[in-house]
């Protein structure tokens, strides 16, 4: 078996078992139960538990954000790729394996101990806010309502694993709407519409 295939065993199983399980829950044994790869290669691959944290972390974050956009690409019309965003949380949360945002849990377990980790956390955070800073200026809305944007979908998020339901994402998609709805279609300058 080849790095390359060896690494994607590992981080397969890592992804299914950290998601699923909770990290510190998961040992470098499990990984090793579930990829099939001895542990003496897993070492070779990641020299620390936390090395294969962040990798998984990584892997994730550029799924995560290439399916969040083909999805919102789909919508031509640029305000309804904004909000086309809360709807593919919505058929996220839905997924029968759905346990929140593993960048959130992974902070949670590993953030005051793991500044590899917490960085990882931050990076995507920061990539998912700049995403949405794109839409909302591709749709000549003001930039401050990127932040609110995300402050929604990260509270739907949250809300989503601990209710259990798809409902966040609907309830957050409503507010996002009202938002965005605010502000007249000719105005580029952000000031509400009627002002």
């Amino acid at each position: 078996m080849d790095s390359a295939v060896a690494r994607e065993q590992a981080l397969d199983a890592a992804e299914t078992l950290f998601y699923g399980r909770g990290i510190q829950s998961v040992g470098m044994d499990d990984i090793r139960g579930a990829s099939g790869v001895s542990l003496k290669r897993l070492y070779q691959l990641f020299p620390a538990k936390e090395h294969l944290v962040v990798a998984y972390l990584e892997r994730r974050d550029l799924r995560w954000r290439g399916r969040l956009a083909e999805y919102a690409d789909s919508h031509e019309d640029a305000r309804q790729r904004v909000l086309a965003v809360f709807d593919w949380l919505g058929e996220w949360f839905r997924e029968p394996d759905f346990r929140g945002c593993a960048w959130i849990n992974s902070y949670g377990e590993l953030g005051a101990v793991s500044e590899p980790v917490a960085e990882q956390v931050r990076a995507h955070k920061r990539a998912f806010r700049k995403y949405l800073e794109g839409l909302v200026d591709d749709a000549g809305l003001p930039a401050e309502l990127a932040g609110q944007l995300h402050l929604l979908a990260e509270g739907a998020m949250v809300t989503a694993a601990v209710e259990r339901s798809a409902e966040p994402a609907a309830r957050a998609g409503r507010a996002a709407r009202m938002l965005v709805e605010a502000y007249s279609p000719s105005d580029a300058n952000g000031a509400p519409a009627g002002h």
